[in-house]
């Protein structure tokens, strides 16, 4: 075992991110730690932001989510301690992962926010991504905040039946 918990704590979050293809949010990594009682919030947050800083996790704040992936150093560093992680804990991890790939994919995957634009609208950018390559891709101007972000929220809920219309209706 591991003399410092932290230690322990900052492989398990480098082995989830290295095990998927596509970003997780802070609340997904989250989700599976502390629903597992590894750890609790307060030192997860604490683990978070010291990969950030130590440049093996990078974060992007999309609207109200976080989304991280594992850089190259965070992987050569997995790939130095990963015998540090003990086999149970990582088949928790990679059955997560089997059983949730398909909603923690569709979480990432479909992204909506929005912004004001030099002309005083605001614009709603739509996007649904399948292993990094748009699938859609799509900017609504509205001359209201609270329409732009009701347009991300319904985005959110509805991308599916969306693109598929488009599908539908362009093929």
């Amino acid at each position: 075992m591991l003399q410092d918990p932290l230690t322990l704590y900052k492989l398990i979050v480098l082995y989830m991110l290295n095990r998927v293809t596509f970003p997780l949010t802070t609340a997904q990594v989250s989700d599976f730690i502390l629903g597992k009682e590894y750890t609790n919030f307060l030192t997860l947050q604490q683990v978070i932001n010291e990969l950030t800083d130590a440049g093996m996790i990078a974060t992007q704040s999309i609207r109200n989510r976080t989304h991280l992936s594992i850089t190259d150093e965070g992987k050569e560093t997995l790939n130095f301690f990963e015998n540090r992680i003990g086999d149970t804990i990582k088949q928790e991890i990679d059955t997560y992962f089997q059983e949730n790939e398909f909603t923690l994919r569709n979480e990432v995957s479909v992204l909506g926010d929005y912004y004001k634009s030099t002309s005083g609208e605001y614009e709603a950018h739509l996007v649904a991504k399948d292993r990094g390559i748009s699938l859609v891709d799509i900017t609504l101007s509205v001359p209201v905040e609270e329409t732009a972000a009701a347009i991300c929220d319904n985005w959110q809920r509805k991308n599916q039946e969306i693109y598929k219309y488009l599908i539908t209706e362009l093929f």
